[in-house]
C-alpha cells in the first residue's frame, strides 16, 4: 500500500496577503473540524413535534429510545422536511445511533466516549493558537450526532474557560448526525441563525436525506460576518455518480451567500466545512465560483478559495484508498483580502492544521490523519480528517 506522503502531515501555511511590518496585531482564528462520530452512548432517536413552532428547538430535538413510549407520534411515511411535519408529531429513527452503544461491537462505553470528548477539545483549543495565544473565537463541527455531545464537549477542561456557546439545528440526515457552531461568547454575538435543507436526489428520483448547511450571522468583534457550516454528500456511490448532489449543495451555499451580501455587501462570509470534493471540482468551481486567486475576484466572482494555494501544494486534509484529497475547505468573501493591515479583519493566513499528535506515526496507514476508529476499535486518535482555520488580523 502506498504510503501518505509526510508533506501532507506537516503544518502548512498560506495566504500571508498583509505583509507586516513585526508581529501580528489583534487577530481572531477561525476554523472547523470534523469530529468523526461524536456519539454519546445512548441509542437515541429523533422527535418532531409540528404544533410547536418551527424557530423553538423541542420542534425537532434527539430523545433516548427508551422515552419514546411517554410520547405522542403517528405512523409517518411521508417526505422528511420541515414544512412537510407542520402539525404532525412523530419519531425518526437514526440509522448510526445503535452502532455507537455499550452493546454494539464498538462496545462504545462511557470511558471511550469521555476518551473521545477530551481529544476534539484539545484539537479544537490548539487550532491557530500558535499565532493568538488563544483558542479559536468561531468553531465549525462537523458529524455531531445530537446538542448534547456539544454541550458535554465545550464543558471539557481544555474549551470551559472559554464560555462556548452554541448553534445547532437537528437534520434529516439518514445517518443522524448534523454540523454545529461554537463560539466564545465574549466575542461572537449572533443575531440570526437558519439551517437550509438540502434536497438531493438518487436513482430513480427518491429523496436521499443528508446534512443542512447551516448559516449564521453575527458580529465578531463588533465586525459584521457570517458563516456557513457545510458537510456535503459524500461520494459514495463513485465521485462522478454522486458529483450532481454536491452541485446542487455548491448552488444552494451560493444562493444563501449571494443573498446574504445583497442584505448588506459590508457584512464578511466565511463559507467552511468538509465539501467531499477538492478546490479544483466542478461543484467548487463552477457551482459555487470559488476563485483560486485574490487577482480574480470581482463583483461577478467575490468569493475566494483559501485552500486552493495549499492543494496546487500537494496538502491534504485527509486520504481514501491511497487517494489524497483536501476536501476540508474555507472560501472567504473579497471583503476580507487586503493587501495591507486596516482597522478592519482580513486574512492573514489559513492552514491545514496537523501537529504531530493528530498523525498517525506508522503501519500502513503512516502519515495519515490518527482517526478515532479502525473497524469497531477505538484507536485513541482523533479524527480522519485534518482540521483546517483561518487566522484574521486588523489594528487594534
Amino acid at each position: 500500500m502506498k504510503r501518505f506522503s509526510a508533506l501532507f502531515a506537516i503544518l502548512f501555511s498560506v495566504m500571508a496577503f498583509a505583509q507586516q511590518q513585526g508581529k501580528l496585531r489583534k487577530v481572531a482564528t477561525v476554523g472547523f473540524l470534523n469530529v468523526e462520530n461524536l456519539w454519546d452512548t445512548i441509542r437515541s432517536a429523533d422527535y418532531i413535534d409540528g404544533t410547536k413552532d418551527i424557530n423553538n428547538p423541542a420542534f425537532h430535538r434527539s430523545i433516548p429510545m427508551d422515552s419514546i413510549k411517554f410520547l405522542e407520534a403517528e405512523k409517518y411515511d411521508g417526505p422528511w422536511s420541515d414544512s412537510a411535519l407542520k402539525d404532525k408529531k412523530v419519531i425518526r429513527y437514526q440509522g448510526g445511533s445503535e452502532e455507537f452503544t455499550p452493546k454494539s461491537a464498538k462496545n462504545y462505553t462511557a470511558k471511550i466516549y469521555r476518551a473521545k470528548l477530551a481529544n476534539e477539545a484539545k484539537v479544537i483549543s490548539e487550532m491557530g493558537a500558535q499565532y493568538t495565544k488563544t483558542a479559536p473565537a468561531v468553531v465549525g463541527l462537523i458529524e455531531v450526532e445530537n446538542r448534547q455531545v456539544i454541550e458535554d464537549l465545550i464543558k471539557e477542561p481544555a474549551l470551559k474557560k472559554y464560555d462556548y456557546g452554541i448553534i445547532h439545528y437537528n437534520s434529516y440526515d439518514y445517518r443522524g448526525i448534523d454540523v454545529a457552531l461554537i463560539y466564545q461568547k465574549r466575542r461572537f454575538t449572533p443575531t440570526h441563525s437558519l439551517k437550509k435543507e438540502l434536497k438531493v436526489f438518487g436513482d430513480e428520483g427518491r429523496r436521499e436525506y443528508t446534512r443542512d448547511i447551516l448559516v449564521i450571522t453575527g458580529f465578531l468583534d463588533n465586525e459584521k460576518v457570517a458563516f456557513f457550516m457545510n458537510h456535503w454528500p459524500s461520494r459514495r456511490g463513485g465521485e462522478a455518480v454522486s458529483l450532481p448532489k454536491r452541485n446542487a449543495a455548491a448552488a444552494l451555499l451560493k444562493q444563501q451567500m449571494d443573498s446574504v451580501r445583497a442584505a448588506d455587501p459590508t457584512t464578511k462570509l466565511f463559507a467552511m466545512g468538509d465539501f467531499n470534493d477538492d478546490p479544483v471540482s466542478s461543484s467548487l468551481k463552477n457551482h459555487l465560483k470559488a476563485q483560486a486567486s485574490p487577482k480574480d475576484l470581482s463583483d461577478a466572482n467575490p468569493y475566494l478559495n483559501l485552500m486552493y494555494p495549499l492543494y496546487k501544494k500537494g496538502v491534504a486534509s485527509l486520504a481514501y484508498q491511497d487517494a489524497p484529497n483536501l476536501f476540508d475547505q474555507i472560501i472567504v468573501s473579497k471583503n476580507l483580502v487586503s493587501d495591507q493591515v486596516t482597522k478592519e479583519y482580513s486574512v492573514y493566513k489559513a492552514e491545514v492544521f496537523a501537529p504531530a499528535y493528530l498523525v498517525n506515526k506508522e503501519g500502513n496507514y503512516k502519515g495519515y490523519p490518527f482517526r478515532s476508529w479502525n473497524g469497531d476499535q477505538f484507536t485513541g486518535g482523533y479524527s480522519d480528517h485534518f482540521p483546517a482555520f483561518v487566522v484574521l488580523q486588523k489594528e487594534p
